[in-house]
């Protein structure tokens, strides 16, 4: 196991700064998650870990020892990529033996470790057949079956779930995370998705532009967004966000925290509009509701109302949250959270 340091990393593609004096501290044994839109930096960090594109400048500690000039073998990492990149022509077992091979490692020696992953991961059945006959979740397998032959002490995943269905990617999740649980190492996994990094993540590490905006376990995440970048990619939908009219601050809250209802209650926030979308999803419904300035989702476990019905949206005051002009999360303690708060109000059915 090894924690992974960046200390002020800034990397550039010819003229173009990815990434600059990045400070970001990994820790040991932990499932950490790189999530943010495309472009964000999460990959470019995953290959100055591996080594595969160093950074321009800074240092990358890995156990505590600066590997800026370590080859990409002898960092005692191993990555799984979105392609899997397992070969088509070889058996299962001769895919997960392959490294073991070019290491001289005894055929003993491979044929134990072989059979004690492929039993962890649960090919031992499938060692003579080729990819060719396996599906999109077993070859997932054998990409991390290879990787964990190595015995590395950081597991470096880009993006590996991403060309499996969405019932396929749901039961991988899990197995992953049963599989960091046996392992104990240092998972470092990139995604774009949320949800992923949500139900995933020890800590979220969450990017944008090369900046790091928040980095948090999930639920802290979620329920304490450190700006309003934060506030609006973490949650499905995302945080409604409406402008409060007093010195650029914005409110916003949670689609679930909303009570839907035929006529005003007496929350804080409270507001009328007409439903434009229903979607039933199951165990819950998704309505969008329309006013002549706003537009909001809100999230209901009951399925009561219908499309082009009058309604009201109500917040309770504990549900707000504020953003300053600057995209900043607003505290309690801020001294003018009240006089937010009282404006707030004043929007009611506004």
């Amino acid at each position: 196991m090894a924690s992974i340091a960046f200390e002020r990393v800034t990397k550039t593609f010819e003229k173009n700064v990815v990434i600059k004096d990045l400070d970001l501290k990994i820790e040991d044994g932990k499932f950490t998650v790189l999530v943010g839109p495309s472009g964000c930096g999460k990959t470019t960090l995953l290959r100055m870990i591996a080594g595969i594109d160093p950074q321009t400048s800074g240092k990358v500690l890995i156990g505590g020892r600066d590997v800026t000039r370590i080859a990409p073998g002898q960092r005692g990492v191993a990555m799984v990529f979105q392609n899997y990149a397992i070969y088509p022509t070889m058996s299962v077992r001769d895919n997960i033996e392959f490294g073991l091979k070019n290491n001289k490692v005894g055929k003993a020696e491979r044929n134990q470790l072989v059979e004690t992953i492929s039993s962890t991961v649960g090919l031992y059945d499938y060692l003579d057949r080729k990819p060719s006959t396996l599906s999109g979740g077993q070859r997932q397998r054998v990409a991390l079956a290879r990787a964990m032959v190595k015995k590395p002490a950081v597991f470096l995943m880009d993006e590996p779930l991403s060309n499996l269905d969405a019932k396929l990617r749901a039961q991988m999740r899990i197995e992953l995370i049963e599989l960091h649980k046996k392992l104990g190492t240092t998972f470092v996994y990139v995604t774009h998705d949320q949800v992923e990094a949500m139900s995933m993540a020890d800590t979220i590490v969450l990017m944008n532009q090369g900046v790091i905006q928040q980095e948090a376990a999930p639920d802290v995440m979620y329920r304490k967004p450190s700006n309003l970048f934060a506030a609006q990619f973490i949650g499905v939908p995302p945080m409604n966000v409406g402008e409060l009219g007093v010195e650029g601050v914005r409110f916003g809250f949670r689609p679930e925290s909303a009570v839907l209802a035929d006529e005003a209650g007496d929350e804080h926030f409270s507001i009328s509009g007409r439903i434009a979308t229903r979607e039933m999803l199951g165990s819950e419904t998704l309505y969008q509701v329309r006013g002549a300035n706003h537009a909001f989702m809100i999230k209901c476990t009951e399925d009561l109302f219908t499309v082009d019905q009058e309604v009201h949206v109500g917040v309770a005051a504990k549900q707000m949250y504020f953003f300053g002009a600057d995209g900043k999360r607003i505290d309690e303690d801020h001294h003018r959270y009240r006089d937010y708060m009282e404006a707030l109000r004043g929007k009611r059915n506004g």
